[in-house]
């Protein structure tokens, strides 16, 4: 595993920033995260989640254009960098292995 550490939160937002590709701004993802997980989430919380996860190097942004609904103000939108990509598909195999090692009779009820 990577040494820069992804927390449950980090790993559904950066699966929501893929999922969302190219539509994925501060309040797309917090309302994709809350309508597809039925889960609140504070625009505060989102807002570091995003900071650091492009602090770690998961996630890179950019500003689109001005528009007039957002009184000229630009949306920062944001992408999954490779490094991203690697974080994912390590937290996947590490559950999936965790996953493999339950013994059926673990869920025998």
């Amino acid at each position: 595993m990577s040494n820069k550490s992804l927390g449950e939160f980090e790993e559904i937002v950066l699966l929501t920033v893929a999922i969302l590709y190219e539509d994925a701004y501060g309040v797309s993802i917090k309302k994709d995260i809350e309508t597809r997980l039925n889960r609140n989430v504070s625009v505060g919380a989102m807002r570091t989640a995003l900071s650091r996860l492009e602090k770690k190097g998961f996630l890179k942004s950019h500003f689109g254009e001005v528009t007039k609904e957002r009184g000229g103000k630009r949306k920062r939108y944001f992408r999954v960098t490779q490094p991203g990509k690697t974080a994912l598909e390590e937290v996947m195999e590490s559950r999936k292995k965790l996953w493999d090692a339950i013994p059926a009779m673990s869920f025998d009820f």
